[in-house]
């Protein structure tokens, strides 16, 4: 079994591009009664997207998402209806519900219908199906095997995309032939890159691998997290900070003000998704070529070039959808085909017991409820540390908001410490 360090070799922009403002349009802050009646007012990123517009266009709707995570629970306010008959791979009980709550976050990311003040999914249209893996440390963590079977059976499923945000320091040739198979059965593959981007910034699979799509987080303002993990597995950023989730595994109340490239992986399927519903006809080469070329950008970024902290930019579905960014290409050509070239650093040589022992995390993230840039970023092709729109205004998104919020189920509120870090 080879597990080998990878790289992908394209042009990188030697600056570490961490900021894009082109890709939010500021407006007015949220009265504080809006602010504390639901989630949809701390999901900042639904208005900067223009998500009304979007909706017009595509809502997600005949396409499944496969979410590779802890499990769904189907009964949340946000996902009754929208979840599908699941798999568990954990060999444990054959269920697929959630022992953890952060499989149940990233499904209403996706698809939520923000019903009774939940969480409102960028895609509400989309369908979900669960496939359950064990993380590491819970009782779940049986299946040696689990990161590959759930993407072979994920392959399997009628799903289009496969959501996982999901990371780990290593991988094995079963996980590089299951992605290689998911994607000969067309599926659109993303995940987390992982959050230690200010600690080891280690590669983290699946994200590295040559098939997935690798998704940095962004905050409000578009600069990438301090934790979110930079280099060559960057594919694409989407945002990941300051997103609500549940708390924990009793499914009573969101804790606010959450963090990690896990948020930013589901916001990223969402996307694709809404535009794979828009052109159903399309294969996920085009599609995920859209997405590359329509992603927010700030200004002066050299065309053909990437960022290790963005990718090819910000997702902005919007772009694409309301205005006709992007262009789908050849349909059998993967966008990822020049890019995902055997590398030069990341990942661990893993036994399949090495790779058990570790187990599996949800792309988690550091406590600290600041966002910074990576350290010593800047705004490609300007001087200046905030990019301008297209109509040359500043950029920036300035928030009211009760960073404690938490909902609490049967409609009370009340005020938690953050007490998740997925």
């Amino acid at each position: 079994m080879a597990a080998g360090k990878t790289t992908r070799s394209r042009e990188r922009l030697t600056c570490g591009v961490a900021l894009v403002g082109a890709w939010v349009i500021g407006f007015a802050g949220l009265a504080p009664s809006a602010a504390a009646a639901d989630m949809r007012a701390e999901q900042w990123y639904l208005d900067a997207m223009h998500v009304d517009d979007i909706w017009k266009k595509s809502t997600g709707k005949g396409i499944t998402v496969a979410v590779i995570d802890s499990g769904v629970n189907a009964s949340t306010d946000a996902l009754k209806g929208q979840v599908l008959r699941g798999i568990d791979v954990t060999k444990v009980d054959g269920k697929t519900d959630d022992y953890d709550g952060h499989g149940t976050t990233m499904a209403e990311l996706i698809a939520g219908t923000g019903h009774s003040g939940s969480i409102q999914g960028l895609a509400p249209g989309a369908k979900i199906v669960p496939i359950r893996i064990g993380f590491k440390d819970s009782a779940y963590d049986k299946n040696v095997w689990d990161i590959e079977d759930a993407i072979r059976a994920a392959a399997d499923s009628d799903a289009q995309i496969i959501n996982m945000s999901i990371s780990s320091e290593f991988k094995t040739d079963r996980m590089v032939e299951a992605a290689k198979y998911a994607r000969s059965k067309g599926k659109l593959l993303f995940a987390g890159t992982g959050n230690t981007g200010d600690e080891d910034n280690k590669a983290a699979y699946p994200a590295a691998l040559a098939e997935v799509v690798g998704v940095a987080a962004t905050d409000r303002e578009g600069k990438v997290g301090e934790f979110s993990q930079h280099g060559s597995t960057v594919d694409i950023a989407a945002p990941g900070k300051d997103v609500p989730s549940w708390c924990d595994a009793k499914f009573q109340e969101y804790c606010s003000g959450q963090q990690g490239t896990s948020h930013a992986t589901a916001i990223a399927s969402a996307s694709a998704a809404l535009i794979w519903s828009a052109h159903p006809d399309w294969t996920a080469n085009q599609v995920l070529r859209v997405m590359f070329e329509s992603a927010g950008r700030s200004e002066g970024w050299k065309a053909g070039t990437t960022s290790s902290y963005l990718g090819h930019g910000i997702v902005r579905p919007n772009a694409h959808l309301t205005r006709g960014l992007g262009k789908p290409g050849d349909p059998g050509v993967s966008p990822l085909a020049d890019e995902n070239a055997p590398a030069a650093s990341g990942g661990s040589s893993a036994s399949p017991a090495a790779s058990a022992s570790p187990g599996t995390s949800a792309p988690g993230s550091s406590q600290s409820p600041q966002g910074a840039p990576a350290p010593g970023s800047t705004v490609a092709g300007s001087s200046e540390n905030t990019a301008k729109a297209d109509d040359g205004m500043p950029l920036g998104l300035v928030l009211g908001g009760a960073a404690a919020v938490v909902v609490v189920a049967g409609g009370a509120f009340a005020l938690v410490r953050r007490r998740r870090t997925a």
